[in-house]
């Protein structure tokens, strides 16, 4: 009895210490964005997200695209943003154009000049860091990355793989170019095998260019960094702009 209630007390234990070794992790280099984010129903800004600027040397434009994609659908979920639609631009202007030369049918609606809005704030970011395989390993206690023989080594035994990536995100003044704020949003992600799935931690779909890393630390590690930068962007947008 008391072998039985003493190996009942490991298997929490070790569930409880795979649970966080385990867990996503996130960083913001400063604490503008670190707070919960509440429930929103007022005033939006109007923003526009840049292309991403790709500087590590694991990512690729489309990994980039990918990643702009998922932080504008994030920042359209906050709530607290209207989002200008700038990458089909030309394919708008031309309906436009269209409808003014006269060549299309009158009297059923369409495009219309002088109606597209402007951002008062855009949105920048770089990748400065992607690193599907950050490391990797053997899970385990204690040194030497093994673990204990019977169950709890079976829990915690296994191969390790980590995941990082981080973004440095800048807002600025669409009018005067001035950056109102910045910082570095970092996200970590660790899994091994047998070990806890992928936790749902965002409602919103990989971008293009990023469906390989389903189901993996990476994806893990892109979702809280998009979380973290939504998080830092809608804490540090000056009041002011929240007016539409």
């Amino acid at each position: 009895m008391k072998k039985a209630l003493i190996a009942l007390v490991l298997l929490a234990s070790a569930s409880l210490c795979h649970a966080q070794l385990f867990k996503p992790t996130a960083q913001v280099d400063n604490n503008a964005g670190t707070g919960e984010m509440a429930q929103y129903n007022g005033p939006k800004a109007r923003i526009a997200v840049a292309d991403f600027d790709v500087k590590a040397a694991k990512a690729t434009g489309e990994i980039g695209t990918g990643l702009k994609e998922m932080l504008t659908t994030a920042l359209m979920s906050s709530n607290r943003f209207s989002v200008v639609e700038r990458q089909v631009l030309k394919a708008l202007m031309q309906e436009q154009e269209l409808a003014a030369s006269g060549a299309a049918a009158q009297g059923q609606g369409g495009a219309q000049r002088g109606k597209i809005k402007t951002a008062d704030l855009v949105i920048t970011a770089a990748v400065t860091e992607f690193e599907p395989n950050a490391s990797g390993g053997s899970a385990g206690i204690g040194g030497g990355g093994r673990t204990g023989k019977g169950i709890l080594g079976g829990m915690l035994g296994g191969s390790m793989n980590k995941a990082h990536m981080a973004l440095d995100i800048r807002i600025v003044d669409a009018s005067t170019s001035e950056v109102l704020a910045s910082t570095r949003v970092q996200g970590q992600a660790t899994d091994a095998e047998g070990g806890i799935g992928i936790g749902f931690l965002g409602n919103f779909g990989l971008g293009a260019g990023l469906s390989g890393y389903s189901k993996t630390p990476m994806e893990k590690a892109i979702r809280v960094c998009i979380i973290e930068a939504v998080k830092y962007i809608t804490q540090s947008v000056p009041a002011d702009y929240y007016k539409y």
